[in-house]
């Protein structure tokens, strides 16, 4: 039985869509604008001389590249209207295969978000994606030299904001569920025990929902906040929430009084939690709601 051309091309995408997803996620920190990215992308492969193409995984992650540094550019201009704290949309990655094939903690996306879209690019192409700068310069037409300069400055950047620490599974879950039900429950005493002094809350709302505008820092003010929001909700545990991974770190999934789905991701550096990111606009956690009703 013959296949259609059409057919082959698409099975070709789809054989690439995993690694093409993986680029345009961390380009945009956006599931839902990654996905957009790759039906236009699939679109224009569909009219692409695909007999000429030698190498169609290259092809399409070049096709992705450029449709992302566009998608880019009206995305800065959102960024610098963006109601509080800005953080990337959560990527549930408990299950191997949705894991990626590389890191997409929160802490990189942010520090993806600080570059310049072709220092990103360039990056996320020759660091993560093992592209060579003859391959990243094809991608963004520019020179190799070009391109060789924007990895290297993309890779200072990120270096320092990267996590260094891993913690064991059973105690970064243990620790997770552990704040969260003292967060929610006013449990001081425990939180004083689990929170690092010089720990950060970011809470984004994205000015649709309650959210804290700008970052909290230090135990005392975190403290502060919780002890006033279970105080507020009192002092119960959500109906329903688990433990998830998001972003390679351990988090809750929640659904909250007001009826929307929360996600609470933790950085968990020698036995204590060093950075809360709190993801409340519901047009970013909203595709988590099926994972939240599995339990329960």
């Amino acid at each position: 039985m013959s296949h259609k051309p059409q057919d082959m091309g698409a099975d070709v995408f789809l054989t690439a869509r995993p690694r093409l997803f993986a680029v345009a996620y961390r380009m945009l920190g956006s599931v839902a604008d990654a996905e957009d990215v790759l039906q236009e992308a699939f679109l224009r492969w569909q009219s692409a001389p695909q007999d000429e193409v030698r190498d169609a995984t290259g092809y399409l992650v070049r096709v992705v590249t450029r449709l992302c540094l566009d998608q880019l550019k009206s995305a800065r201009v959102k960024r610098e209207t963006y109601t509080g704290a800005w953080l990337p949309e959560p990527l549930l990655t408990e299950d191997p295969t949705e894991r990626l094939d590389h890191d997409v903690s929160v802490a990189l996306l942010l520090a993806l978000e600080r570059l310049t879209p072709l220092e990103r690019a360039a990056f996320l192409l020759h660091d993560v994606f093992g592209n060579s700068h003859d391959e990243v310069a094809e991608a963004l037409d520019r020179s190799p030299a070009a391109c060789r300069q924007l990895v290297s400055r993309a890779r200072r950047h990120v270096q320092a904001e990267r996590p260094r620490t891993s913690v064991p599974p059973e105690e970064r879950r243990a620790l997770t569920e552990a704040f969260f039900r003292a967060s929610k429950t006013g449990d001081m005493a425990a939180l004083t025990q689990l929170l690092a002094q010089d720990v950060e809350l970011v809470s984004d709302g994205g000015g649709k929902v309650l959210a804290t505008l700008n970052p909290i820092y230090g135990r005392a003010k975190v403290m502060r906040l919780a002890e006033g929001l279970a105080r507020k909700s009192g002092a119960h545990l959500p109906p329903r929430w688990r433990f998830a991974m998001l972003n390679g770190l351990p988090a809750i999934l929640s659904l909250e009084p007001e009826g929307l789905v929360q996600a609470t991701a933790l950085e968990i550096r020698e036995g204590r939690i060093t950075k809360v990111y709190v993801i409340r606009n519901p047009e970013k956690t909203r595709h988590l709601a099926a994972a939240l009703q599995l339990q329960g």
